[in-house]
């Protein structure tokens, strides 16, 4: 599996961090369905997302599909958050369009972040 960083959402092309306009920032996710399952990622997704939350901008909550068979996994993710539309979720369910790579310093952020605060002997 693969996860890089970037920007999608849009049409202006090659948005950047600096000039984001109408793209949100977003993870693509390159996976073996042999080896993991789509309803098993669209399971961990909810599971690090708040999607009760309303939130817009580069920072909305939103999911991407590439066919029908993914969209219909996400929709019933989504009803089984709502709770059977007992709470309100926030979040954007859209078909994939162009991706535009992050800047370098974006990827593997966390973990970069993280090696930099170790102390080092």
């Amino acid at each position: 599996m693969k996860c890089i960083v970037g920007y999608t959402g849009g049409i202006k092309k090659n948005p950047n961090y600096q000039h984001i306009m109408d793209s949100t920032e977003a993870y693509l996710v390159e996976f073996d369905p042999s080896v993991i399952s789509y309803d098993k990622l669209i399971n961990v997704w909810a599971g690090n997302v708040n999607p009760y939350y309303p939130s817009v901008g580069q920072y909305r909550s939103a999911v991407w599909y590439c066919n029908e068979k993914q969209l219909s996994a996400i929709q019933q993710k989504l009803e089984k958050l709502s709770k059977g539309g007992e709470k309100e979720v926030y979040v954007g369910v859209e078909p994939v369009t162009a991706f535009y790579k992050a800047e370098e310093y974006h990827q593997n952020y966390l973990e970069k972040q993280t090696r930099a605060r170790v102390p080092r002997f």
